[in-house]
C-alpha cells in the first residue's frame, strides 16, 4: 500500500463518517478503502478509527492525524498540479454539483467551455435539487441559487438571478394581461414548488413590497416545466431568467407587470471551508465569474 493512498482513504472516511462515503468520494470499492485504512493503521501501529455497524468515529490518534493530514494532502496535490498542469492543462477529475434545471440549462455548457482546452480533465457533474453534503459526496464545487451556505462552506458570489412573470400570447388572447399584482387572483398560475412559499409572489414598487397569494392551476417542482406549461398557454408562470432563453425576445412569451420589481436570488459557487483549494477548482470559480458576466445570464447582475 502506498502511504498517500492510505492517508487519502483515512481522511475521506473520517470526513464522510463511513467507508461507503469515502469509497464514493475516492472512486474505490468499500473493500479497498477499508483495506487501505487498515494497512495504514498497521503501518502506524495505532488504531485510527472506531468501527460500528452504522458509522465510524475517530480515536485519539485518529484525531491527531486528521488535524494535519488534509493540509498535507492538499499541499501535495497543489505541488504536483503545479508541475503537471503547467503547459499541459488541468488533469484528473473535478466533481461538480448543481440544481437540476440550472445545471441542464446553464452549468453543463459552462463546464464544457471550461474543459475545452483541458483534454485530460474529467468533469463529473451531479444534478440534484436536494441539499448535497459536499464532504460526504466528495464534491469539489457546487453551484447554488438562493440558499445561504452553512458555516462549513465558503462562498463566492457569481451574480443575482431575477425571476420574471410571463405568459404566452395565446393565453393573453383569452385572458387580459394583469396590470396590478392583485389581478393575478383572476388568472391561472403555474407554481414552481422549488421556491420558498411557492404560491406567494412578491412585487416591489417605490420601496414597498406587495405579496400576492396566487390561484394555482399547476404545481411543479421544475422551473423548466413551469416555463413549458406557460409556453403551451396553460397560465402565468414566475420563471428565473435562465430558463427563458430567447422566449421573450422572440415573442413566444410575454413579460407581465414589467414596471414592478421582481425578486432576485443569489447565484454562488460554494466549497468546503478549511481546505487548500486546488488550482483547477480556483480556475473554475474564476471562469464561472467571467462566464456569467459574458453571456448575460443575469441582465441586472450586481455580482
Amino acid at each position: 500500500m502506498d502511504l498517500i493512498d492510505g492517508l487519502r482513504a483515512f481522511v475521506a472516511t473520517a470526513e464522510t463518517g463511513s467507508f461507503t462515503g469515502a469509497a464514493a468520494r475516492l472512486g474505490l470499492s468499500n473493500r479497498l478503502t477499508s483495506k487501505y485504512v487498515a494497512e495504514l493503521e498497521e503501518r502506524l501501529g495505532a488504531r485510527l478509527l472506531q468501527r460500528t455497524t452504522r458509522k465510524v468515529g475517530l480515536t485519539a490518534p485518529g484525531e491527531t492525524l486528521l488535524a494535519r493530514a488534509p493540509a498535507l494532502l492538499d499541499d501535495l496535490d497543489a505541488m504536483l498540479a503545479n508541475v503537471t498542469e503547467d503547459g499541459r492543462g488541468f488533469s484528473g477529475s473535478l466533481r461538480v454539483s448543481a440544481p437540476v434545471t440550472f445545471g441542464e440549462k446553464y452549468v453543463k455548457d459552462m463546464l464544457a467551455r471550461f474543459a475545452a482546452p483541458h483534454e485530460r480533465l474529467v468533469i463529473d457533474l451531479r444534478l440534484s435539487d436536494a441539499y448535497i453534503d459536499l464532504a460526504e459526496a466528495g464534491i469539489d464545487l457546487a453551484f447554488r441559487v438562493g440558499d445561504t451556505p452553512p458555516s462549513a462552506l465558503k462562498r463566492r458570489k457569481l451574480g443575482e438571478i431575477r425571476s420574471v412573470l410571463v405568459a404566452s400570447p395565446d393565453y393573453l388572447a383569452q385572458h387580459p394581461a394583469p396590470e396590478r399584482p392583485e389581478e393575478l387572483a383572476q388568472h391561472a398560475c403555474i407554481v414552481d414548488t422549488n421556491r420558498n412559499d411557492p404560491a406567494a409572489w412578491s412585487f416591489g414598487r417605490g420601496g414597498a413590497v406587495q405579496t400576492i397569494e396566487v390561484r394555482t392551476r399547476f404545481m411543479v417542482n421544475s422551473a423548466q416545466v413551469a416555463r413549458d406549461l406557460a409556453l403551451a398557454g396553460n397560465g402565468i408562470a414566475f420563471c428565473p431568467v435562465f430558463v427563458l432563453g430567447d422566449d421573450i425576445g422572440t415573442g413566444r412569451l410575454v413579460p407581465l407587470l414589467s414596471d414592478y420589481d421582481t425578486p432576485s436570488h443569489m447565484l454562488s459557487a460554494v466549497w468546503l471551508a478549511g481546505r487548500t483549494l486546488p488550482r483547477k477548482v480556483r480556475a473554475l470559480i474564476d471562469f464561472a465569474v467571467e462566464d456569467v458576466r459574458a453571456i448575460g445570464l443575469d441582465p441586472q447582475n450586481t455580482g
